[in-house]
């Protein structure tokens, strides 16, 4: 069954990066390296028309490195430019003003040959909630610019900031596309904390990671929890854990609903470690 979520502020920013991609040489689309297919937007498939694309990976800091340099390798061999980011390492803040550079290169070489004053490189930065978006403008502005939060679609507008004389960045609003066609995408973008945690039952959510961590991270079950048994049913698991963390309800029994946020918590703030929700061969999900 599709999930529906596509508030009407995303429709106009829909409307306005159509209108502004005149304006760029290029696009910044971020994605995160946690799940780069459920979190990049097919709609802007739609929409860029032929503007070249960079890729950035964002928070690497919190992926599997080698899944993510497997997925450095797949975009690079589709002949896009990615890299990824931890926004704390001025070296990939850095790494982000240069490879920009090579993105304009040659267009702002194309127009020196034809006699058009030099300008910086522009790009329009985009990407869907909660990627990482704003932290990363202010990292690259060397100053607060953006605004920052943990809540989805925290920016509302597009404004211009200027990276010192190297390039010049369009913020544009986080944009979640109208539905998920796949289930599978809306739960790895909900373990993500993409979408509000209201659109889906946070039960439901942890047994969606639950079972993706027994099949691809089943020692970091078996250390964080403490489980012995990494074969048995979800259910079980939930009790073990549950009771582990003193989630228990009236009565002595598990408190399924705190149980779960506390999974989920785990996961997005890094506890369970570098786990990635997705791999190269997942293409077609």
């Amino acid at each position: 069954m599709p999930i529906q979520w596509f508030p009407g502020h995303m429709a106009k920013a829909r409307r306005e990066v159509q209108e502004k991609l005149k304006l760029v040489d290029f696009v910044i689309e971020l994605v995160d390296a946690r799940a780069p297919f459920a979190s990049e937007n097919p709609m802007l498939k739609q929409i860029l028309n032929q503007k070249p694309k960079m890729r950035v990976l964002m928070k690497k800091d919190l992926a599997d490195p080698k899944v993510t340099h497997a997925f450095i390798e797949h975009f690079n061999g589709l002949g896009e430019r990615a890299i990824s980011v931890d926004v704390n390492r001025k070296e990939d803040i850095k790494k982000v003003v240069e490879t920009a550079k090579l993105m304009a290169h040659d267009k702002l070489e194309r127009m020196r040959r034809k006699g058009i004053k030099p300008r910086p490189a522009r790009a329009m930065i985009i990407g869907i909630p909660n990627v990482g978006k704003s932290t990363l403008i202010n990292r690259l502005a060397n100053k607060k610019i953006a605004k920052t939060g943990d809540r989805p679609g925290v920016t509302k507008s597009q404004q211009w900031i200027k990276v010192k004389k190297d390039f010049e960045l369009l913020d544009t609003p986080g944009i979640l596309w109208p539905k998920f066609e796949d289930e599978v995408i809306g739960y790895r973008l909900a373990c993500l904390g993409t979408i509000k945690d209201q659109i889906l039952h946070m039960d439901d959510l942890a047994v969606f990671l639950l079972r993706y961590l027994k099949d691809h991270y089943p020692n970091v079950l078996m250390e964080r929890y403490q489980i012995e048994d990494i074969n048995q049913d979800v259910i079980p698991l939930f009790d073990h854990i549950g009771r582990l963390r003193g989630a228990i309800a009236p009565g002595n029994h598990v408190d399924y609903d705190k149980t779960a946020e506390l999974i989920i918590r785990d996961y997005r703030s890094g506890k369970l470690g570098l786990i990635s929700l997705e791999r190269p061969k997942d293409a077609s999900h």
